[in-house]
């Protein structure tokens, strides 16, 4: 066990929405310490989807990430030599990293040819409830549905 839990870091607001949602968001976009381009990709990408939906890009983005956020997820349990997966309520800093690193994820394994389009294209597909991303979600809490009778294995 930990002596102390490590302290909380703070992060800044972006330069163009002053939005901390944002800065996380282009920290996990980011590929060998590039921040400039990681925040040239995203606001290319919400200027691209602010172009093809006409509502604000950033308001469009938001949503998707909402939609995309996990509500409960499954956890191994070892009792008494067998594994459960025990369905657990997700954390809400956990929920906003795992909806970020799911959206990304799904987003550069889509067909597009550049990352903006892609990014643009996971976050339009996300905000009407479709997507790989959504999927992903959903996957997840059709485990914990599941498995909601181990649900008692809870710690």
């Amino acid at each position: 066990m930990r002596k102390s839990k490590p302290k909380k870091r703070y992060i800044l607001p972006d330069p163009k929405f002053q939005d901390t949602l944002v800065t996380k968001f282009v920290n996990y976009l980011m590929v060998d310490g590039k921040k400039s381009l990681s925040y040239t990709i995203f606001y290319g990408a919400v200027d691209l989807v602010s172009e093809k939906t006409g509502e604000n890009g950033l308001e469009v983005w938001k949503k998707a990430l909402s939609n995309v956020m996990p509500a409960v997820e499954v956890k191994s349990r070892r009792v008494g030599g067998a594994t459960f997966q025990v369905p657990m309520e997700v954390r809400p800093e956990r929920k906003t990293s795992l909806g970020i690193k799911w959206m990304i994820t799904f987003a550069r394994k889509r067909g597009e040819k550049t990352m903006k389009e892609r990014l643009a294209g996971e976050i339009i597909a996300a905000s009407k409830g479709e997507g790989a991303a959504v999927k992903k979600k959903d996957d997840t809490h059709r485990m914990a549905e599941a498995n909601k009778a181990f649900s008692h294995f809870r710690f």
